[in-house]
């Protein structure tokens, strides 16, 4: 009998450590597997991060009244926004004007518009809602020329709108955002035009007008900003004695880094910032919330991205240097004045980190909040506050009266 209570234990042991060697491969096979799947995750949200969009529609149009003038839009954040706007469509036009909301319920906004749409003209129904408004220099009104500036690329588009006193001295350097291009920033040419400041708005490697780079995508502003270097170059050629640098999302990041880096640094007066990447870890992270991903996927992607053996995966030239790109934890290195102009309800690119800048040097850092004006829709939603932010700062900063 006793035997038989021995044999019991040590015949099952065997099989008890073989069934845990068991598990442990099935546990070892799916987390090998989950790690494979973040991996390839992070990797994909990579290549979607460095790789430039077409626009893509964003709404729908559901009816348009040739009578009335009138054009309604499924109903998103963007669409139900008041102000003016624009529209990407398909069809018989490329580009309308939106003005006011008329109505809206819960699956429609009707907008009044202010581009004449012909009886017979045929829209698909996939359009993309834009803060652009203005789609070309000629919107303005104003005296322009068409200029090359030669950057290490190749020559980039620009358009140049003189100052009406072109001895006052004093440019603006616009720089567009991610996905956009250089019309993006139209709507702030009048504003300096109005000041007596010569406006220069370039495009960059990459943005479908400057030429391509070797993998024809971005690096967040660490190498686009060698594209707008020259632009600063031919403003002092042209008579420049000061410069004033404007970026718009993505295009804020090429500035600030043009602030910290610029060989024309001696030459900066101050920087404006609408709706701009201040970091682009927290704008990493917001996106993946909004797709509904964790917070580590972000982490790994910027892992992906900032590593050179890996960067390369993502289709990106080289390794992306995040802590370069963090403003925030640079902020000590500042040394012009900058207004910031973002709304807590951006959509896009979070503003705390504008907030945070403000906090970190308030002696040169002037934040204007909005709310519910969503990404680089500032101007937009309230042209009247938007313009006299900036012509505020321009008179406090004394960049109104004439460069000496």
């Amino acid at each position: 009998m006793l035997g038989l209570r021995r044999a019991g234990p040590v015949g099952a042991a065997p099989a008890l450590i073989s069934g845990l060697r068991a598990v442990l491969m099935i546990l070892a096979s799916a987390l090998v597997a989950v790690l494979g799947l973040t991996s390839f995750m992070a990797v994909k949200m990579a290549r979607r991060v460095v790789t430039p969009g077409g626009r893509v529609p964003d709404t729908r149009i559901l009816d348009v009244d040739t009578a009335a003038q009138t054009i309604t839009l499924s109903r998103t954040p963007d669409t139900v926004l008041p102000g003016r706007y624009g529209l990407f469509t398909v069809g018989t036009s490329a580009y309308l004007k939106l003005g006011s909301v008329l109505s809206e319920d819960a699956s429609g906004v009707k907008r009044k518009l202010l581009t004449h749409v012909a009886t017979d003209a045929h829209l698909a129904p996939e359009a993309a809602f834009s803060g652009w408004y203005f789609d070309s220099p000629d919107d303005l009104r104003l005296p322009y020329t068409t200029e090359l500036v030669g950057a290490s690329v190749g020559p980039c588009p620009a358009w140049l709108f003189p100052a009406d006193d072109e001895q006052a001295g004093t440019w603006v350097i616009q720089i567009h955002g991610r996905g956009t291009t250089r019309a993006e920033c139209l709507r702030a040419v009048p504003v300096f035009h109005a000041a007596g400041i010569t406006s220069l708005v370039v495009s960059y490697r990459n943005d479908g007008e400057a030429p391509r780079s070797r993998s024809g995508t971005y690096a967040l502003g660490a190498t686009e900003w060698h594209d707008v270097e020259p632009a600063l170059a031919f403003a002092r050629r042209r008579g420049a004695r000061r410069i004033i640098l404007m970026g718009w999302s993505m295009g804020g990041a090429i500035a600030l880094q043009l602030a910290l880096h610029s060989g024309h640094r001696d030459l900066l007066a101050g920087v404006v910032l609408e709706s701009p990447v201040v970091d682009w870890r927290r704008v990493l992270d917001h996106q993946a919330r909004l797709l509904g991903l964790p917070s580590r996927l972000a982490d790994l992607t910027v892992g992906t991205l900032q590593r050179e053996w890996s960067a390369g995966l993502s289709g990106a030239d080289a390794a992306i240097p995040f802590d370069q790109l963090d403003i925030v934890a640079r902020a000590a290195e500042l040394r012009h004045p900058i207004l910031i102009l973002h709304s807590d309800d951006d959509g896009f690119v979070p503003s705390s980190a504008s907030h945070d800048l403000a906090q970190a040097r308030p002696d040169l850092v002037e934040l204007h909040v909005f709310d519910v004006a969503r990404h680089t829709k500032l101007w937009n939603y309230d042209q009247q506050r938007w313009t006299q932010a900036i012509t505020a700062w321009l008179e406090r900063t004394e960049l109104t009266a004439p460069a000496v």
